[in-house]
């Protein structure tokens, strides 16, 4: 009798980090299934391609890649290619009907089902399973940790949105809130140190209103993340990402009594216009944002604030243009993810408003927002000059092979030249200079 042939699998990320959390559980999934993971495509008996629905971009990014994958299925007649996450919960059988190609389609809720639909699809039937859950967490399932370098790796605490942002598809692509065991988050932030990784990034869609309510107890945020940085010193916490209506005094004292809690936050303001953020439903004014940032500056000195910005949202006005300019001032962000608004469908901004700016306006407006970031990004970075900061050492620099990089508390990108110590250690590194997105320095 022969033996049956491993089958190997590969699978392409896209978008943000929850997504390659995601990832991390279907690798673990189908590796105690006897599957095989492959780190190349060309060699793989499966493609699985983790899909994000946010941006029209990340949605074009797949169809072309889609397209690369049709011409290696001619080669490879029995190459399975399914699509996963939110583009597959989103755009449901309709892709599979345009595309062709794809033998599978499993939502986000649907990966413990995995195994089975693609022996469906290895049978010459379509698979596909889109139905979201109510209490899915997949919070028993160890992770198969991928290009993680065994020093940084993310734990998902919670999953799904009930903010109802009216640009955004994840509410409908990823389902309600629900937020994970607090004992299988420890556990797991246990067994990584255990395993010598020496940080850890906290994920959910809104991780700051994770909340565990299980008889008397009740665990919210705060608590949790005192309770993960009680491990050990060495283990460094992080988190994403924030909303501001749920940024707590409770939170910022928390991160503020606690060392090795990453003096870096993540807090999207998408508007400075609050005739915009009303239209975005984004549950806040720009006054109360600009009170949480105040906040935090002020109990936690030299902590770093970044931010998301989406210019270009539907009737936004030169004013309303210029208050997010100003606003960016007043914050003085560190960094910030900037994006033109693009209408994702089946969202509150498409059925009820006009997506009515012009693109050229779009384009100038990011361009205007993107060279205001790079200022002060280069400020914030040249403020460092002459600071020693605890660096976590990551890996080689991409450049050099005589130096290495690694990241300080605020989560700054730090290169300097190779010491004795190895990745996963701490070693402190004096800045001498600086550019927009790195500090280079020398240990000391």
């Amino acid at each position: 009798m022969t033996e049956q042939k491993t089958r190997k699998f590969f699978i392409e990320t896209y978008g943000c980090q929850m997504n390659f959390s995601d990832s991390e559980i279907v690798a673990s999934i189908l590796t105690k299934q006897g599957f095989e993971a492959s780190t190349e495509v060309e060699t793989a008996d499966i493609v699985l391609l983790n899909t994000c629905s946010i941006r029209e971009h990340a949605e074009e990014r797949v169809r072309k890649r889609l397209h690369y994958f049709r011409s290696l299925k001619k080669k490879k007649p029995g190459l399975t290619i399914g699509l996963l996450g939110c583009m597959a919960e989103r755009t449901k059988t309709a892709l599979m009907e345009e595309e062709q190609l794809l033998d599978l389609i499993a939502g986000p809720d649907s990966y413990r089902h995995l195994p089975g639909l693609l022996e469906q699809a290895r049978s010459g039937k379509k698979a596909i399973d889109i139905i979201l859950s109510a209490d899915e967490t997949y919070a028993d399932i160890s992770p198969v940790r991928l290009d993680s370098g065994g020093v940084s790796a993310f734990i998902s605490i919670m999953r799904g949105c009930e903010n109802f942002c009216s640009y955004c598809v994840v509410p409908y692509a990823r389902g309600v809130e629900r937020s994970r065991d607090p004992e299988s988050v420890i556990r797991e932030s246990k067994d990584l140190f255990s395993k010598g990784f020496r940080e850890i990034t906290l994920l959910g869609q809104n991780v700051n209103s994770y909340e565990w309510l299980a008889g008397l107890e009740r665990v919210n945020f705060p608590l949790l993340l005192q309770r993960i940085a009680a491990i050990d010193l060495r283990l460094r916490v992080r988190f994403a990402t924030s909303h501001p209506k749920d940024l707590s005094p409770e939170l910022i004292e928390t991160i503020a009594d606690h060392p090795n809690i990453c003096k870096a936050i993540h807090l999207p303001v998408q508007s400075g216009s609050n005739a915009v953020l009303d239209k975005m439903n984004r549950k806040y004014t720009r006054e109360e944002y600009l009170g949480k940032i105040r906040a935090i500056r002020s109990r936690i000195p030299g902590c770093a604030i970044s931010t998301d910005i989406i210019t270009g949202f539907c009737g936004e006005t030169e004013a309303d243009h210029q208050q997010t300019i100003e606003l960016m001032k007043e914050a003085s962000f560190d960094y910030a993810f900037t994006f033109k608004y693009s209408e994702r469908p089946q969202t509150l901004a498409a059925e009820r408003y006009t997506d009515d700016v012009p693109a050229e306006v779009k384009e100038r407006r990011l361009r205007e927002i993107i060279s205001l970031q790079q200022e002060l990004s280069s400020a914030s970075n040249h403020r460092d000059i002459g600071e020693t900061f605890e660096t976590l050492i990551e890996g080689e620099s991409k450049r050099s092979d005589k130096n290495f990089y690694g990241r300080n508390s605020q989560n700054k990108v730090l290169v300097f030249p190779k010491t004795s110590q190895e990745p996963g250690e701490y070693v402190m590194v004096k800045v001498k200079r600086a550019t927009s997105a790195t500090l280079i320095g020398e240990a000391v």
